[in-house]
């Protein structure tokens, strides 16, 4: 593991990430998560990368080929950001007292800003996390407005 030092360590908690919900189902259950590690990384084909933690339910979902949802937040919108940022245990409703759209590959959070259908293409180990590649296949701007953005005090944790 690097060693933190304060001037690198608040350096590079200063790169912005945004706030997302990445929603999956799995046969007939659903779970969501909150992540902070989405990017574009391709034009052609269009592609998101994701970090996701090892040993959370919903990143563990994720594999090749598995179709889900990015959220986008909008600023303001914390009452997403607090209901996803705890985590949920196998089995626990991850979507109740949310207005959702289940139509989709998996739920989207008619509240978020937009949405991203998204379908795993690769998973590589990139240190403590993984790093899910997905190909978009749809999606939709939801309403108007900024998506939330922030920075951190340490790039060393959350």
């Amino acid at each position: 593991m690097a060693t933190e030092t304060s001037e690198w360590a608040a350096a590079l908690g200063q790169l912005p990430s945004g706030l997302f919900i990445v929603t999956v189902r799995e046969g007939e259950a659903e779970t969501g998560m909150l992540a902070s590690w989405v990017q574009q990384c391709s034009f052609d084909p269009p592609r998101v990368s994701i970090a996701v933690k090892p040993g959370r339910l919903a990143g563990d979902w994720l594999r090749p080929g598995k179709a889900f949802v990015v959220n986008v937040i909008g600023e303001g919108q914390t009452h997403l950001v607090k209901h996803f940022g705890k985590g949920f245990a196998p089995g626990e409703p991850a979507f109740e007292g949310l207005n959702v759209d289940a139509s989709k590959s998996a739920p989207v959070l008619t509240y978020a800003l937009a949405y991203l259908e998204v379908e795993a293409a690769e998973r590589v180990s990139a240190g403590d996390h993984d790093l899910v590649i997905a190909t978009v296949v749809g999606g939709t701007v939801l309403r108007d407005g900024k998506p939330t953005v922030h920075v951190r005090k340490s790039g060393m944790h959350y």
